[in-house]
């Protein structure tokens, strides 16, 4: 799914949340929240920090071997993540990239040669192995 606006932060949070459903980690399950949450995190800061004029985000959900669920947003910014650090105590915002990488496994990856980077996370569902 192609994320171009701020509401599609939103748009690919529900078709995300869809696809785990069909999957089998129905609505409102400990899975399907958790990779919600990792969605609108991630697709959020695509939006917000990696628009660039013209050009979208890219969200993939994939089923790894494993059973873990890796939720991907590509964007064309380019800039390297920062590594996740606690903002100060009294901020608003800041804080969602330090949750998901504490609970979850989380990175980037560089495409070579292109202005893209895809930021990753993943989550071993609710009753998997591991």
């Amino acid at each position: 799914m192609f994320i171009t606006f701020p509401t599609g932060a939103r748009l690919a949070r529900r078709l995300a949340t869809h696809r785990l459903h069909v999957w089998g980690h129905r609505y409102g399950s400990e899975t399907n929240d958790a990779v919600a949450l990792v969605v609108a995190e991630l697709a959020a800061n695509s939006v917000t920090h990696g628009a660039v004029c013209g050009r979208g985000a890219l969200l993939r959900l994939s089923r790894e071997r494993d059973g873990q669920i890796r939720v991907e947003v590509s964007d064309t910014w380019g800039e390297r993540l920062p590594a996740p650090a606690a903002p100060d105590a009294t901020a608003v915002a800041g804080w969602g990239l330090m949750i998901v990488a504490a609970r979850r496994g989380l990175g980037v990856r560089p495409l070579e040669g292109a202005p893209v980077e895809t930021v990753w996370a993943c989550l071993r569902p609710s009753g998997a192995p591991g």
